[in-house]
């Protein structure tokens, strides 16, 4: 056998080594900077989620009290489209399943509420003075159950 037969031994080029000893420092660097950053990012983007159902909880809240306020000053319609609006929120909260701001006892705390809601909204509708007791104690029991 010839010697020309073995394959030679690839020298590494000059240039190629100097962009190898540049870039693998230049990499640990920008990790350096990048996992603590992202790190960061993932707490903050955890409070801001349970900031974001917070609101959430407290803006329905706030538009089942609109309804009761707007049904003792007599203004029904804007009271029975506030609480429409709040049946149509709580009905997609609690659609939402396991990704619910509502824990699962308030999810089957709710359920009793919507049995209400066709006979509240309609006596809004027809202007009756009795929807500001049943709005009030929906009101009641919606905090009840959100406090649990």
């Amino acid at each position: 056998m010839s010697d020309d037969a073995q394959p030679k031994p690839v020298k590494a080029n000059s240039s190629t080594r100097r962009v190898t000893i540049y870039a693998v420092p230049l990499l640990v660097a920008f990790l350096l900077g990048f996992v603590p950053m992202w790190l960061k990012y993932r707490k903050c983007s955890a409070s801001f989620s349970d900031a974001e159902q917070q609101v959430s909880l407290a803006r329905r809240q706030n538009t089942l009290a609109s309804a009761v306020i707007d049904t003792r000053r007599g203004d029904y319609e804007p009271a029975r489209k506030a609480a429409s609006d709040f049946f149509t929120s709580l009905r997609t909260e609690t659609d939402r399943g396991k990704e619910s701001a509502l824990s699962q006892a308030q999810r089957a705390g709710v359920q009793a509420l919507f049995n209400q809601r066709d006979e509240i909204i309609t006596l809004l509708a027809r202007r009756d003075p009795a929807a500001l007791d049943r709005l009030s104690d929906l009101y009641v029991s919606y905090r009840e159950i959100m406090n649990r």
